[in-house]
């Protein structure tokens, strides 16, 4: 039994990894992923019409051997609004997000005032460096109860208060919508089932790339990534200094793609949401630009399936 934990479309990837059939699973979600079209000046309710679409066509009849894989344990992560984004009124929720930036950039810690962590988990347990230290086997929480337990906050842990909310099939579609409702392009997702009332965001905000204590477990915990660095939070991403460090990180083996592979890349990047506004109405050149770069990952794959076969010491590094 593997924890899955993610925020965003990293969220997506591991509930379709939960699937009866995960190589089928994650293969549709990238053909779905890819073939999104959306007209010039498509605004956040068009969108958000297509990413329940494409939810939909990926899970439906799926839920039920997703909350029971037996090999993996989903968890999903979203923010709660809270203060002045405890609403999604347009300049109420524009000026709220300003002044989360500018408190972020004052200090992480001062984030907690606009948003709080939301953790959407397996209906079984909870990820076991989620769990307070003196809870030990803390039992979950029931789908049904919307006064969900906050822990605020967890002991050792950071300054967010955090809900903890089992996952069901009556708030499994609605969680994996919130953890990738990024502010202004999709719509926040408002009183899902089982957690306190309120508008969810995009778990990313404060979990961008999941600076989260796994050294409170034994054993390694393996983290897929896109670079070879973490970064707590989405609004860190300009924050040099923000880069994540320390023992929290000790037993973490990051897997990333090499920066020469990168390069060799169309446009020598990884493929992001940006290229819908690059390409604009090209929908065909990004189409082809994306499927390319998908067929190049398989190379990754094969890399560190033989790395996993016959290890290189030269080729694990320091974070």
């Amino acid at each position: 039994m593997r924890h899955l934990v993610g925020a965003s479309v990293g969220a997506w990837r591991f509930a379709a990894a939960c699937r009866a059939d995960p190589a089928q699973g994650l293969r549709e979600l990238a053909r779905l992923y890819a073939a999104q079209r959306y007209p010039p000046g498509s605004g956040a309710a068009l969108v958000t019409r297509k990413v329940r679409e494409m939810l939909a066509a990926l899970f439906d009849g799926h839920d039920e051997e997703i909350l029971a894989s037996r090999d993996w344990r989903v968890h999903v992560l979203a923010v709660r609004g809270r203060g002045p984004l405890s609403h999604d009124a347009g300049l109420r929720r524009a000026a709220g997000f300003g002044a989360a930036a500018l408190a972020n950039l004052a200090g992480r810690r001062h984030l907690r005032h606009f948003l709080e962590r939301a953790i959407f988990h397996d209906p079984r347990v909870l990820p076991p460096f989620l769990v307070p230290a003196e809870n030990g086997d803390a039992p979950p929480s029931s789908p049904g109860n919307r006064r969900a337990s906050p822990i605020a906050p967890m002991a050792g842990f950071d300054a967010f208060r955090t809900h903890v909310v089992a996952l069901g099939r009556e708030n499994l579609r609605e969680a994996l919508v919130a953890s990738a409702a990024i502010p202004m392009v999709i719509d926040a997702v408002a009183d899902i089932p089982g957690a306190p009332a309120g508008l969810y965001w995009d778990g990313g905000l404060i979990d961008y790339h999941l600076h989260l204590p796994y050294s409170r477990v034994d054993g390694l915990v393996l983290y897929p990534h896109f670079t070879d660095h973490i970064v707590p939070g989405w609004l860190d991403k300009a924050l040099p200094w923000r880069r994540a460090r320390g023992e929290w990180l000790d037993n973490v083996v990051l897997v990333s793609p090499a920066r020469e592979y990168v390069a060799k890349l169309p446009f020598g990047k990884l493929p992001d949401r940006k290229d819908f506004k690059r390409f604009v109405s090209d929908f065909d050149g990004r189409h082809s630009y994306w499927k390319r770069a998908i067929a190049e990952s398989e190379r990754l794959g094969e890399a560190f399936l033989a790395f996993a076969e016959k290890p290189d010491p030269r080729r694990v590094l320091p974070l």
